[in-house]
């Protein structure tokens, strides 16, 4: 899709009562709407009243710009309600209804009357499930997808580099204009970037980064971070290496092959309700692939929980936690 000038906006306003593309309303000759470029496409949005995020990235996103009175419900897989009760927006979460605990369907949002909806490409929105911006368009509902999800959106995804935290930051400065808060986020965005710095900083002078694998799930395949997951940046951040870089994707299966031969020095696993952590890292021990790995021999493995590892600004807690672990365990230096 090629972004719309605001006149030819605003003369398919005239005539067209569905949504763009990407989710936003169509150009009306008002002034309360606002430009934003969403997946490369200009759009324009009103400030939305009742919107409903989709799982933890979406969710903390709008928590952490102070947006909590504008969220008319959320969408969280049950599989990460644990996330709740270990987040430090537990209170702001405890203010929200749950509109679902499952995934992302049309159903929950026009029962609730939502304006906005606020979810990723392939992460909530899903042409399978027939919840996407387009859809929710001709329903009147505007749309915003996650940046670190445009790069594989629509029939020619542009070539975009694999920069998770640099999509966050996008969209909290989105989120900003949308909501009308452009200096709440621009401070917040600033810290953020403030704390990467001195984390890259810190990473740069290490001499010995260990290679870290990030196991999700799995037994004959392991579902893992691709270089496009914020969790493959946690790990750089942190002065390590992920084993799964060249992956050319946010969360996938691989085969076991690859681990194996990367012999990983550390292992993160990622925290949530679908299985025990502990069950996880049995297993690892004990008949995985990988048992006999630098990293299980060394009783080198580290739980974080999901919602440090899904894009958002939690992600620098993780990586300086992580960069703290590697070094007192000896794995970076």
């Amino acid at each position: 899709m090629q972004p719309r000038s605001l006149l030819a906006a605003a003369v398919a306003a005239s005539t067209l009562l569905t949504g763009t593309a990407c989710g936003a309303r169509p150009a009306e000759p008002t002034t309360d709407l606002v430009d934003v470029t969403n997946c490369g496409v200009r759009q324009q949005y009103r400030s939305p009243t009742a919107a409903v995020p989709y799982d933890v990235s979406a969710i903390e996103k709008m928590f952490a710009l102070g947006l909590t009175d504008r969220i008319k419900g959320i969408v969280l897989p049950k599989t990460v309600h644990g996330v709740i009760a270990k987040s430090p927006y537990r209170d702001e979460y405890a203010k929200v209804p749950i509109l679902s605990d499952g995934v992302l369907t049309q159903e929950p949002l026009v029962a609730a009357k939502a304006d906005w909806v606020f979810a990723g490409w392939q992460a909530g929105f899903s042409p399978a499930r027939g919840v996407t911006p387009e859809s929710l368009g001709k329903l009147r509902i505007d749309s915003y997808m996650q940046e670190e999800t445009c790069y594989n959106y629509g029939d020619k995804p542009a070539a975009r580099a694999a920069n998770p935290l640099a999509d966050t930051y996008t969209d909290l400065t989105n989120l900003g204009a949308i909501f009308r808060v452009p200096d709440r986020a621009a401070k917040l965005v600033d810290d953020l970037r403030a704390r990467e710095r001195a984390l890259q900083e810190r990473a740069d002078r290490k001499s010995v980064k260990p290679s870290v694998f990030v196991y999700d799930s799995g037994t004959a395949e392991p579902y893992t971070a691709g270089r496009r997951a914020a969790a493959d940046q946690v790990v750089s951040l942190a002065g390590g290496r992920s084993v799964t870089h060249d992956v050319d994707g946010r969360w996938t299966s691989v085969g076991w092959e690859s681990v194996v031969q990367a012999q990983p020095e550390v292992i993160v696993i990622v925290d949530y309700d679908k299985q025990p952590a502990q069950q996880k890292i049995d297993y690892l021990r004990q008949s995985s692939p990988i048992k006999d790995s630098p990293a299980v021999r060394e009783n080198r493995i580290r739980v974080v929980d999901y919602a440090e590892l899904v894009a958002g600004p939690r992600n620098l807690d993780a990586a300086a936690a992580l960069a703290d672990y590697l070094e007192q365990s000896g794995a970076a230096r």
